[in-house]
């Protein structure tokens, strides 16, 4: 058997370690990772290896050259240009012969058996095996599901907390006979989990599962570093301590060469020291790795920390719970007592105190008696992601500066052709025209122009990005509408929707890497500002023509507005006044501290709009949160109807438009109700991601059950002042009133709830459902779904962000949902346990 190791990642999620040296040959206690594996497997009769190689390649080869001196045989593979996993290893196909062989990643540590992996491979007679082990957070990770026979039978690689039906993950351990190669087109960007294992089921290779107990830890960020660190030292993995042992009092050290120290020292827990170690009176060391060239003067305390090569720390530094990289100087008296990442070649002044999870990239200086404070896009982001959807969001001024915003246009410009267009818009708020600006700059620095629209709404923006063949992108700049000490931008393709998942990814790897795209002086790209006036007008024209062209005549309909103080005041009212509709307009100016205090200001507009529609007897009153999504109504009683009765109301709507028009096709998420059946509607239930306009047009209406309507005869996005205008023509159009619709509908119980939940028990909850689900009518397309009976059902996703489950209900009526809510609840706290 030949072994094949990946060595070829960016190592992005774990910069800035990697900052000039590849994630495999990160040391883990004092040799490179990729180095301990293959060792275990050498050790196991494995001699010939094939690494593959890619992102700084002369690194790892001037360390192993062709293996002699470790006793093995290294062959080197370098793409030149990335072919994914599977391509990648397609192209060493001429070394690895006729041979089977194990794949596996140079950048994890692991104690499993790998003998066993080997036998089960064969007792199975397998022609591909899959390793697969069970971890607290799956995320990361291609989450695998298998029958008792071992037989794989679904998967899905890095998924969201919704899509997660299992804590069983894929690690990336693969034993594969080598006819399987001959699946795997040459010269193509081919994936093992995305492309090869689904082709492989289709064409009826059975998949081989097989769970490997011990521990697995995919080493992707600076914390799961540090804690393998600490995995390591407190025993909770089989690893190979180097060097020579010696007992002390109150621990054991570990190291390569003799070591005669001060009895004044107190090494406490492991410690491991490499070469030429230097280390002052009294100083005490607990659970710690130390590299070689390292001095430590008298006094200073160090536990928890992993120190690599030629790194000086001045006397009396207390350092904890750190990771200090190679050629770091640090000043005497210092202290770095909470987490901090110090990459190379920084310079530390005396008496400089770092507090809490902070990173200090390379080459950096602190002056004397600094106070480092936390940085969290430093400190936190970089160890995640940055998107979220297709969204940045962050603390302004704070996580979201202008040096980030200015470094994240870059990152996005490097994505688009020089000389091409981008929409940048925002809202009123003075923080949204800070990171704006900066941004600006950031993408004329890529040699991409700007049509800047200033404060304008954001279905207006897109309206004119998706219709405008001359902008490649949108970017739009508002505070979180819940908290505005935050700041979201948004990126839109150019057809004005949000950007997916993969030009997100390639949009962080280039703001890590810093590897922007600095165009020639004549290429730097130009600025167009934009009054707005075209926009405005493109848009109001084109709605008015939207309804025009059905005569659609509002005869004495009267309607109430409150715009709620957002950008959309410089539109709607227009363009219901060119629609003559009578209308009465409230909160129609900018005002900031009215919306930094959104909560009390939504209650007082829902009672003064209530009371207006009711004594007025108006038609109906309408709610346009700021930036032009989200769409309350309250019906001709004065009532304001719920998110559940909102979307009931505009699909009866529909139901008696299809009635006379023909059927139409509805998109709704899964946890939305689906009690009432609509004679003349096709609705189908699913997960809103990573939708391409070709199948959003397939849709008349495109919902998510919380306020927001996108009618796809206008727009593919959410528009609250389009969908007030069309809520309001089918009112009159078909001669019914919203509170009659209300009554109409059947009462039955729907909510949504949560349930606290650790991040590291998510993965079991979700396993946990499925094995619930068994023998009952299930889905597992968003979450886990389970049907108790025809109509009733609860639906449970883990949420993505926070420390807790989200819980969908629907029921005959409230008793039968509390019943459910019960009975799921006690099952939760039970799989806690």
């Amino acid at each position: 058997m030949k072994a094949v190791v990946m060595a070829g990642g960016f190592g992005t999620r774990i910069q800035p370690l990697t900052n000039s040296r590849p994630k495999p040959m990160l040391p883990v206690v004092n040799r490179p990772m990729m180095e301990n594996t293959m060792m275990t497997l050498r050790d196991l009769g494995i001699t010939d290896f094939i690494v593959l190689l890619y992102f700084k390649p002369e690194v790892i080869q001037d360390y192993f050259g062709d293996g002699s001196k470790f006793g093995i045989n290294i062959t080197y593979v370098i793409p030149d240009d990335d072919y994914g996993t599977a391509g990648a290893v397609k192209l060493a196909q001429e070394h690895i012969g006729d041979d089977n062989f194990i794949i596996i990643s140079g950048d994890l540590v692991t104690d499993f058996d790998f003998q066993k992996i080997f036998e089960y491979h064969k007792q199975k007679e397998s022609k591909l095996t899959i390793t697969l082990t069970s971890v607290e957070n799956p995320l990361e990770f291609g989450v695998v599901i298998a029958n008792e026979e071992g037989k794989i039978e679904k998967f899905l690689e890095k998924p969201s907390w919704g899509e997660v039906f299992s804590d069983t993950i894929n690690t990336g351990i693969y034993i594969i006979e080598p006819e399987i190669l001959k699946y795997i087109p040459k010269g193509e960007n081919f994936d093992f989990a995305k492309d090869l294992f689904p082709l492989l089921m289709k064409e009826g290779v059975e998949l081989i599962a097989g769970n490997a107990e011990g521990y697995w830890r995919d080493v992707g960020n600076p914390d799961s570093y540090r804690e393998v660190h600490e995995d390591i030292m407190s025993g909770r993995v089989d690893f190979k301590m180097p060097g020579q042992k010696t007992k002390y009092p109150d621990g054991v050290l570990y190291s390569d060469a003799p070591y005669t120290l001060d009895e004044s020292i107190e090494i406490i827990g492991n410690v491991v020291l490499g070469k030429n170690v230097s280390i002052g009176k009294r100083t005490k060391l607990k659970n710690s790795v130390i590299s070689d060239n390292v001095k430590i003067g008298k006094d200073c305390k160090v536990s928890n920390s992993v120190i690599w090569e030629n790194v000086s720390i001045g006397k009396g530094t207390k350092i904890d719970n750190a990771v200090i990289c190679n050629n770091n100087v640090i000043g005497r008296n210092s202290k770095m007592t909470a987490g901090i990442i110090l990459a190379e070649g920084c310079e530390i002044g005396e008496l400089v105190t770092v507090e809490k999870d902070v990173t200090i990239w390379p080459d950096k200086k602190i002056e004397d008696a600094a106070i480092v404070s936390s940085n969290v896009i430093l400190g936190s982001r970089y160890r995640n992601s940055i998107f979220e959807n297709g969204m940045v969001v962050g603390k302004s001024n704070v996580e979201l500066s202008c040096e980030m915003s200015s470094k994240l246009a870059e990152a996005f410009g490097a994505q688009l052709p020089v000389g091409s267009s981008v929409l940048i818009g925002r809202d009123h708020h003075k923080s949204s025209r800070m990171l704006k600006r900066a941004f600006v700059g950031g993408i004329l620095a890529s040699g991409v122009n700007v049509v800047d629209l200033k404060n304008i709404p954001s279905s207006v923006m897109r309206y004119d990005l998706a219709n405008s063949s001359d902008y490649v992108a949108g970017i739009y700049f508002k505070q979180v509408r819940e908290d505005t000490t935050s700041t979201v931008v948004t990126f839109f393709n150019d057809e004005a929707l949000k950007i997916n998942n993969d030009l997100a990814k390639k949009t962080e790897k280039i703001y890590f890497k810093e590897s922007f795209r600095r165009v020639d002086f004549s290429q730097i790209g130009k600025v167009s500002e934009s009054h707005r006036i075209e926009e405005c007008t493109n848009y109001k024209k084109k709605m008015e023509e939207s309804f025009q062209k059905r005569l659609f005549s509002c005869v004495d309909c009267r309607i109430a507005v409150d715009m709620m103080h957002g950008t959309s005041c410089e539109v709607f009212p227009y363009v219901l006044n060119e629609l003559n509709i009578g209308n009465m307009i409230f909160n129609n100016y900018h005002d900031a501290h009215r919306l930094a205090n959104f909560k009390s200001m939504l209650k007082h507009s829902v009672e003064d709009m209530q009371k207006i529609v009711r004594s007025l007897e108006l038609d109906a009153g309408f709610l346009l949160y700021p930036f032009g999504q989200r769409l309350d109504i309250v019906c001709d009683k004065g009532e304001l109807l719920s998110m559940q009765d909102s979307l009931l109301v505009v699909l009866a709507l529909m139901d008696i438009e299809a009635a006379k028009e023909g059927r139409k096709r509805i998109f709704l998420p899964t946890w939305a109700p689906d009690m009432i059946k609509f004679d003349n509607l096709d609705i189908e239930y699913g997960k809103y991601a990573d939708f391409k306009a070709e199948n959003l047009r397939q849709y008349d209406l495109i919902a998510t059950a919380d306020g927001n309507f996108a009618f796809t005869e206008f727009s593919l996005y959410r528009d609250s002042m389009y969908a007030a205008v069309k809520i309001l023509e089918m009112i009159i159009k078909h001669d019914v009133k919203l509170s009659e619709l209300v009554t109409q509908t059947e009462n039955f119980y729907h909510t949504q709830t949560t349930i606290t939940c650790p991040q590291s028990l998510k993965g079991t909850m979700m396993r946990k459902f499925l094995e619930d689900a068994r023998g009952k009518r299930s889905s597992s397309d968003d979450g886990v779904k389970i049907w108790l009976n025809e109509t009733d059902w609860i639906l449970m996703i883990p949420d993505q962000y926070s420390d807790h489950l989200n819980l969908y209900i629907q029921a005959e009526n409230e008793s039968a949902g509390q019943a459910i809510y019960d009975q799921y609840k006690a099952k939760i706290e039970s799989w806690a346990k």
